[in-house]
């Protein structure tokens, strides 16, 4: 009997609905995780994947690029089958993934988001240097031909200008301005890098790209970047008191380092907490964007 048509108690029984690409995500990284799948091993080819679990070619290939923006597969492509990443356990999504220093993860992760035809990105930081340092290899990528997205979209918050900064900070509490001073000559400079690099795209290689930035009223104590919706990286900004030299004079202040802040992340579809992280951190940067933010100026 044909299941669709089968009665229980009487009744119709209603088919199953199609799997949502997520889910099938969700099977496939579990199966990595594992074993089942090693290191190495070929994927079965999408139309097989597509009859296995009753969906769409275009939800298994949005499957596929899920785990390969989680470094899970490599070699994602219309053409020949996926393969296992070499080492898929040392992936920086998931619960058991480790967490590490911005400068080490940040750049990866991003470069995978460049993988999708549509690229978005949001960032809350004090500087944006980061984000910038990671921005070069996709962008690199994309000019040798390897990467080459549709559309392009990035938003970024850094602090106002306007506002007095809780760090960088003089240690002695004077009115020394000089902290200051220099965040703000490094902000702007990043704003202006990361503008020019990103709509130089548009020249170049006629990619469809926004790049937007706001200002906030307050010193954020974490860093936040979320990709393609679908992940966050959250950090917290630590502040330690060290030394430096500005305008040829010695200053004792309290700041952060930025690129050591250690990366924690949460994918969407791995499971409800990480699921729930993705959401609500897209949900609060989207306030954040659209009440309190304001233009950001990059004028001294």
């Amino acid at each position: 009997m044909d299941s669709e048509h089968a009665v229980v108690n009487g009744r119709n029984r209603s088919p199953r609905p199609p799997r949502s690409h997520r889910e099938v995500a969700d099977e496939l990284r579990s199966r990595i995780r594992s074993g089942q799948l090693r290191a190495g091993q070929r994927m079965p080819t999408q139309a097989k994947l597509a009859s296995e679990f009753g969906v769409e070619r275009g939800a298994v290939r949005q499957a596929l690029r899920i785990l390969q923006s989680e470094h899970l597969l490599a070699n994602v492509s219309k053409g020949s089958p996926a393969t296992v990443a070499d080492h898929p356990e040392r992936a920086l999504t998931g619960p058991q993934a480790q967490p590490q220093s911005t400068m080490v993860a940040l750049a990866p992760r991003v470069t995978a988001a460049f993988e999708v035809p549509h690229v978005r990105i949001d960032a809350l930081c004090l500087t944006a240097v980061s984000l910038t340092l990671a921005m070069g290899e996709p962008l690199r990528e994309i000019h040798a031909g390897r990467m080459d997205p549709a559309t392009v979209d990035v938003r970024v918050m850094l602090p106002s200008r306007d506002i007095d900064l809780a760090f960088p900070a003089s240690v002695d509490g004077l009115a020394d301005d000089r902290p200051r001073l220099r965040w703000l000559a490094q902000r702007n400079a990043q704003v202006r890098v990361l503008r020019h690099n990103l709509l130089a795209l548009r020249a170049t290689h006629g990619i469809d790209v926004r790049v937007r930035f706001r200002a906030l009223p307050f010193t954020p104590p974490v860093k936040l970047y979320l990709l393609n919706e679908a992940e966050a990286l959250f950090a917290y900004y630590t502040l330690a008191r060290r030394g430096e030299e500005i305008d040829h004079e010695y200053l004792e202040m309290y700041d952060a380092e930025g690129t050591q802040s250690m990366l924690f992340p949460f994918s969407q579809g791995v499971g409800p907490r990480d699921t729930t992280f993705v959401e609500q951190s897209h949900l609060w940067f989207d306030a954040l964007w659209e009440t309190i933010s304001s233009e950001l100026l990059i004028t001294n």
